[in-house]
């Protein structure tokens, strides 16, 4: 008799799932999107997973409802989940998208999901694995077979991860975007045929379907693009588009004109680079938009309503006329609504109330503030020379320099070296340098090399059985527009001196950095002027996020308790570090700084209670 009733229990909850799961349903039709039949708009706001510690998913999420939202949306970096040929991780630190994806539909949001392959987003490499170009019959983002070929398994091991979460499951996952801003890369690769560029973004759309991706999808692009990346029978959605008329002209031209309208990226931000100022967008004018939008049953997706963190080695890069390269900052705060540390900012609440005012559900109150450490310094316990503690590497040697790639190495430096048995002196020439370079002669600064300044040449001086060490930095590969194909990092070109190539037994150290430097066994201190690597112990009886006062530092990398923090730059404007107070712990917590610049010797590392975002100094 009880194996009879939990027999029927068990019977009654599949078909009561079932029966959910089948009357669950979001589709487009009559030129709306309908959530079992109903119309409803979609106000989402726009959040990376990968750009916000695991301990704070929750607090985030809880964030966006609370100011009146009911979609978040999210990009899936392909790179952030292959870490190598092969491997994939979706467990550990950030990666855990099927838990996120739940405590979305937990807080009763809506998921858009933005699979790419191709993301954008101020990403190292627009989400691309960087090692895809070591395939050299393979072409990033055309109509390639073994590009193409790549993305179906990357598109398969996702939909493996999600598929189940899609609302004709019984899941939050709503839509799903067909590639990303590719109107955009087809109106930038001219030289490209238009039919090639749609069999490509047409077979992504097929593999996205043939993986079991089956709620409504879209594309993404300007108004003005949607020529080249919207796809038939797909919804075209406008980025950064303000006027109404416009917005239901486009849609309507290549949707059997009819709606929904959408604009999939509203900017109530803007990303920024090293070197420039940061970007604000001003509050009264971002409501203004977002009362239009509402008046007019535009729905919206604001890109960002939280930035989050590129935390480690995950930043980007752009470039235009006057820069090589323009690499994007550590913080991703974005000027968004809700700030990097996930503060309710003046936006925040001034888009809070405008909702409250035309939306029929009801907005919860706002989660209160994770505890932010009482500002103090963090006595360093140990330096030590950079150029001792690289002797533990083993290098590679060979005729001339190799780049990241041949080194078989995505991110972090490499030191390259080479001793001369004649002196040599005259302009140092480097045009293939990608991107940043400290330069020595026997162990003495003479200057440095700057892709994103486009200083490329030194003169420099190399006495009898002298040594000319560069140490090369990646500031992250370019994430969009034409020049996306030119990954490559480190030495592209040969080294010149006086036109001269300088060839035979260059020494490569890798420097990955993926994990915080050991300098247990290195006794020898380091001299200003040379890198260092220092450490330091913060107590704390009650763990609270930090934010890294790096105001007096030159250049480097912050671990804390082995988690990679990021890079900072004295040339701002971001001149703190955000440390999330869920990578710390009661009692000892350990930083290791890596200094490359390393111009003044060092005692403490400050901290501060609120960040640092908008300081250039004066030449």
């Amino acid at each position: 008799m009880t194996r009879f009733f939990c027999c029927l229990v068990a019977l009654v909850l599949v078909v009561t799932t079932y029966a959910q799961r089948k009357t669950t349903s979001f589709e487009i039709n009559d030129g709306k999107f309908l959530y079992n039949g109903k119309s409803v708009q979609i106000h989402s706001g726009e959040i990376h997973y990968a750009r916000i510690p695991k301990e704070y998913w929750l607090h985030r999420l809880r964030m966006v409802k609370a100011m009146g939202l009911n979609t978040i949306a999210t990009y899936v970096f392909w790179n952030y989940h292959n870490t190598a040929p092969g491997v994939w991780d979706f467990q550990s630190e950030n990666r855990n998208l099927t838990e996120f994806i739940k405590l979305a539909q937990q807080e009763g949001l809506f998921v858009i999901l933005r699979p790419g392959p191709y993301a954008c987003a101020e990403w190292e490499f627009g989400g691309y694995p960087w090692w895809l170009v070591k395939n050299k019959d393979l072409v990033i983002r055309t109509n390639n077979k073994a590009f193409l070929d790549s993305c179906r398994q990357y598109i398969n091991k996702l939909a493996g991860q999600v598929k189940s979460l899609q609302i004709t499951q019984g899941g939050p996952i709503i839509m799903v975007q067909v590639e990303n801003e590719f109107g955009s890369y087809v109106s930038q690769r001219k030289d490209i045929a238009l039919a090639e560029h749609r069999a490509y973004n047409q077979t992504i759309y097929q593999y996205l379907q043939q993986a079991g991706f089956n709620v409504p999808f879209f594309t993404s692009d300007g108004t003005w693009l949607f020529e080249g990346g919207s796809l038939p029978g797909v919804l075209p959605t406008a980025n950064g588009e303000g006027s109404i008329e416009n917005l239901k002209k486009a849609v309507n031209q290549y949707h059997q004109n009819q709606g929904p309208y959408m604009v999939a990226e509203f900017y109530p931000g803007w990303l920024d680079h090293w070197g420039e100022p940061f970007v604000r967008i001003g509050t009264e004018s971002i409501a203004q938009q977002t009362e239009k939008y509402l008046q007019n049953q535009v729905h919206f997706n604001l890109y960002m309503v939280h930035g989050g963190t590129n935390f480690g080695f995950t930043s980007g890069a752009n470039y235009n006329d006057e820069h090589d390269i323009q690499p994007d900052i550590t913080s991703y705060d974005y000027d968004a609504p809700i700030s990097e540390a996930g503060w309710a900012t003046p936006k925040y609440m001034a888009l809070r109330d405008m909702m409250k005012k035309y939306v029929s559900y009801p907005v919860p109150e706002i989660p209160a503030r994770m505890p932010v450490l009482k500002a103090q310094d963090i006595a360093l316990s140990k330096a030590v020379s950079f150029f001792e503690w690289k002797n533990s590497i083993k290098p590679v040697t060979s005729h001339a320099p190799l780049s990241f790639e041949d080194l078989n190495q995505g991110s972090g430096y490499v030191l390259y070296s080479k001793k001369f048995n004649q002196p040599i002196q005259g302009t140092l020439r480097v045009e293939g340098l990608r991107d940043y370079a400290l330069v020595y002669v026997n162990g003495r600064k003479v200057g440095e090399l700057n892709r994103q300044a486009n200083v490329y040449t030194l003169n420099v001086d190399i006495p009898f059985n002298g040594r000319l060490d560069l140490l090369v930095e990646n500031m992250g590969r370019v994430n969009y527009g034409a020049r996306i194909t030119e990954s490559a990092k480190g030495i592209v070109a040969p080294v010149r001196i006086n036109d001269y190539e300088i060839t035979g037994d260059w020494k490569m150290y890798s420097l990955p950095f993926l994990h915080a430097p050991v300098t247990d066994n290195v006794p020898a201190k380091p001299t200003a002027g040379l890198p260092a690597i220092y450490r330091g112990t913060l107590e704390t009886n009650q763990p609270g996020d930090v934010f890294l006062d790096m105001q007096g530092w030159g250049k480097g990398i912050v671990f804390v308790n082995g988690h990679h923090a990021g890079r900072y730059w004295k040339v701002g404007p971001q001149q703190t570090l955000y440390i999330p107070g869920c990578w710390l712990q009661k009692g000892k917590n350990e930083f290791v700084i890596f200094e490359q610049q390393h111009d003044t010797e060092h005692t403490v590392l400050k901290t501060v209670e609120a960040p640092i975002l908008e300081s250039i100094p004066a030449e």
